[in-house]
């Protein structure tokens, strides 16, 4: 039977979910909840699509256009996280997918389009397409029901730091307090002198996934100094936004908090951790591999418009220095009222 290209209405969210659920290579990041969070958080418009024969779902693609007056024009799947693609059940349908956004590409004027796949892609490579140089890795890791044995699979000298939590008496707390994420959030990332995401985002977020996302708040003597949005996708748990205060770092914060991330997570079933993106070379990249995470390289692939480059929003790019350097200095009030304008091309 022929192929048909779709796009995504309120009569196939459901069985898009199913799909993604059910396929090996299927994500978090490909669920169809994204479209509306995109387009609700910051304003871009989705062209999520599905791939269909007979009557069945055989492949999506969660493709979003991202257009700002400062970091261009281009579609993304998936923006703002960290995996996406072409998510399919044979070579046709996958190819059908790839075809549908090169002829959006055209039609829209985008200079670039992106997929975000996590594993290389089981079929051939597509035509034109090019692959982004090393920067991107993700950490993933398996864990048991054994908070014992998940602790002491933590290389000694991490395992002291969330011992050292532990006896300093800090405590955590899940739920949906998206408020205190966010304040401790701002001041994490206005520290690293990368923009803040809106409030609205977390809410936005916390909304559409449900109970398949949670904030995990670590205190000290009742004050919050780290927390974490976590989301939920068959039996994995992604720490996906978060960050520490000053005085984390005194009180081994963010340590235990990713400790108390994965026990809790574990209790609920998870057997896979996944720590997430992070660039080689970076704080965070050492930082998982403390953890004993090996890392595994990301597959982004891009299509270009004739004499067009692959976009480079990223804060390693020497360009951003002087940004970067005078953004760690802005006052925080100011650093939150400017950046949910900024960060909305960022991603």
């Amino acid at each position: 039977m022929p192929i048909k290209v779709r796009s995504l209405d309120q009569d196939s969210l459901a069985v898009w979910d199913r799909f993604v659920r059910a396929m090996p290579a299927g994500t978090f990041c490909h669920l169809a909840g994204w479209a509306q969070v995109i387009q609700t958080a910051f304003g871009h418009t989705p062209y999520y699509i599905y791939a269909e024969r007979d009557g069945a779902m055989t492949g999506v693609l969660p493709l979003v256009r991202v257009k700002t007056r400062l970091f261009g024009d281009s579609l993304v799947s998936n923006p703002f996280c960290v995996y996406g693609g072409p998510l399919a059940a044979d070579a046709d349908s996958h190819a059908a997918l790839v075809d549908h956004a090169e002829a959006l590409m055209r039609q829209t004027g985008v200079s670039a389009t992106e997929f975000r796949y996590r594993e290389p892609p089981d079929f051939p490579v597509e035509d034109g397409w090019i692959d982004r140089p090393d920067l991107y890795v993700t950490f993933r890791k398996a864990i048991t029901a054994d908070h014992d044995a998940n602790m002491k699979a933590i290389p000694r000298k991490q395992r002291a730091m969330v011992r050292k939590g532990i006896q300093l008496g800090l405590t955590s707390e899940a739920g949906q307090d998206v408020k205190t994420l966010h304040r401790v959030y701002a001041e994490s990332v206005r520290n690293l002198g990368t923009p803040v995401f809106p409030r609205r985002y977390f809410r936005v977020l916390m909304a559409t996934f449900g109970k398949d996302a949670d904030v995990v708040t670590i205190r000290r003597d009742g004050t919050p100094v780290a927390s974490v949005l976590n989301f939920y996708f068959r039996d994995e748990v992604l720490p996906y936004y978060g960050g520490g205060t000053q005085e984390a770092r005194a009180c081994a914060g963010n340590d235990f908090m990713y400790w108390e991330v994965m026990r809790r997570a574990a209790d609920r079933g998870c057997r896979m951790f996944d720590f997430g993106r992070s660039k080689l070379g970076t704080g965070a990249y050492a930082f998982k591999h403390n953890w004993g995470f090996e890392a595994s390289k990301l597959h982004y692939r891009f299509r270009l418009k004739p004499g067009g480059s692959i976009p480079d929003h990223n804060p390693l790019n020497p360009k951003y220095r002087l940004f970067i350097a005078a953004w760690k200095r802005l006052p925080l009030p100011v650093a939150n009222a400017v950046g949910p304008f900024i960060v909305r091309g960022l991603g």
